[in-house]
């Protein structure tokens, strides 16, 4: 294909799906400038490997899988853990101000403090309504990793969220 054309197929893609891809960064990492700085490296990976991309069966799920292992590999990564630490200081950037319900922010911040591959399971889980195998594919890993994880996941989850109900009400266990 001319490269052009490529170009061309490849920015229609791009565009086409960058909110979506953005979405999804988002409740991986709670923080729409990382949100958009996964995407922009996403969709650079995808870029170089458009010709592999254009044979897919499912551009969405491939896009979807390189998405996560990108932020998966971040969470690894001695940057993302010194950032990390670093987050919260003085003078740090306040986060995006909120524009959805308060349960759902509540949502996203417990999801935000659960392990990032749990995070990552129950994102694909349940926001996109994937299989344990379709999950387990585009992770890299077995369905009976996914099955734990996302049990792991959940508990956490509830677990995070029970302690935020406790401490907004001032009940105590």
């Amino acid at each position: 294909m001319p490269e052009q054309g490529r170009e061309a197929e490849f920015r229609e893609f791009a565009e086409s799906r960058a909110d979506w891809l953005r979405r999804v960064a988002f409740l991986l990492c709670s923080d729409w400038h990382r949100a958009d700085d996964l995407v922009q490296e996403t969709l650079t990976k995808l870029y170089v490997h458009w010709p592999r991309m254009r044979r897919v069966e499912n551009p969405d799920g491939y896009a979807r899988t390189v998405l996560v292992n990108t932020f998966l590999a971040e969470q690894r990564s001695a940057w993302q853990r010194w950032t990390a630490r670093h987050r919260d200081r003085p003078g740090a950037e306040p986060p995006a101000p909120p524009t959805d319900l308060e349960a759902s922010l509540d949502l996203r911040r417990a999801l935000a403090a659960i392990p990032p591959r749990q995070r990552a399971t129950l994102v694909l889980r349940y926001y996109h309504d994937l299989s344990v195998e379709q999950t387990a594919d585009a992770l890299g890993c077995s369905p009976g990793n996914v099955k734990s994880q996302t049990s792991r996941g959940l508990r956490a989850l509830r677990r995070v969220l029970d302690i935020r109900s406790v401490t907004a009400t001032g009940r105590t266990l």
